[in-house]
């Protein structure tokens, strides 16, 4: 394991310290959000203090089966990014990150297709995940009329990230698509709902994630299921065969409950035939990339070239 940014880790480490005294200082919360806080997270998307930006350009479109994305298409692209949000896939949304994917898709030339898939506990899995593969298999079929390309590419984060990886897989076994998506980036995700080591170990630490929070989304996730059955590889990949999944990037920070998810990942899925590369960000907690630090800059950056490159 290589660990990158060891430079920045004084300023990454400070900006945890901020951020935990400000978690203590409000009310503790409790393994699953309240409908208050739920509709709080929801209403600022990212679960910030104020709901985020939404450009005028993005397009708001429904396709087949009445499933909802969010485009964003910069002049001559030659790739499309299929984009899967993150919030415990209890929040979020398509217009969350209006922003960044803008800069993405300018900078890297791709038309960014963000998928606004049904949100747990109204509608918990399958329910995200079946969103998700009809948004995937939509851009199989139409991304050369729509876009003038061929070349897919796919990722998200947190949740998103584990959601990418799951609409891979269920491209590839219900549908025998394997290729159609050259490369999948996925920042820390949960790829094994069972809970690793980290997530176990990591405690009640007032970070973004904690051990607590994690068991709070996968019971809104997936209620009802034991531990043993949310080791069923259609809902933790982790355990799933990933031979002929596409060449990945996947990146982590050393201060985050997932750490071992995305070491995990990264070992099977190279044992499984494909290029890997592997960021593991020093100090850096969950959901990092939400916060104005220098590691968000550099991560921002080099998403973008692996995204451009692929």
């Amino acid at each position: 394991m290589t660990i990158t940014d060891e430079d920045c880790l004084p300023e990454t480490l400070a900006f945890n310290e901020r951020f935990e005294a400000a978690a203590a200082s409000r009310p503790p919360r409790g393994r699953t959000p309240s409908a208050a806080a739920l509709a709080a997270l929801r209403r600022n998307r990212l679960g910030g203090d104020t709901p985020p930006v939404r450009l005028p350009h993005g397009q708001d479109r429904v396709v087949e089966g009445g499933r909802r994305m969010r485009v964003f298409v910069p002049d001559n692209p030659n790739g499309v990014y299929l984009h899967i949000h993150g919030g415990g896939w209890a929040f979020g949304s398509a217009d969350g990150q209006d922003e960044r994917l803008w800069r993405l898709a300018e900078q890297a030339r791709l038309a960014v297709v963000s998928v606004d898939y049904r949100l747990a506990p109204e509608h918990p899995f399958p329910a995200g995940p079946d969103d998700c593969e009809a948004a995937a298999r939509w851009l199989v079929k139409h991304a050369a009329a729509e876009f003038g390309t061929e070349r897919l590419l796919i990722g998200g984060e947190s949740a998103g990230a584990h959601l990418s990886v799951v609409t891979l897989l269920r491209l590839r076994d219900r549908h025998g698509i394997i290729g159609a998506f050259r490369a999948a980036h996925l920042l820390f995700g949960p790829y094994d709902l069972s809970m690793t080591p980290s997530q176990r170990r990591f405690g009640r630490r007032p970070l973004l994630s904690n051990s607590d929070t994690l068991r709070g989304s996968y019971e809104l996730f997936t209620p009802g299921m034991a531990e043993e059955q949310r080791r069923c590889p259609e809902v933790s990949p982790l355990f799933a065969d990933l031979d002929g999944l596409p060449p990945a990037r996947i990146v982590v920070g050393t201060e985050d409950p997932l750490l071992d998810d995305s070491l995990f990942l990264a070992a099977r899925w190279q044992a499984a035939g494909a290029p890997v590369q592997l960021g593991v960000v020093a100090g850096a907690m969950h959901g990092f990339t939400l916060f104005p630090l220098t590691i968000t800059e550099r991560e921002l950056r080099r998403e973008r070239d692996f995204l451009a490159s692929a």
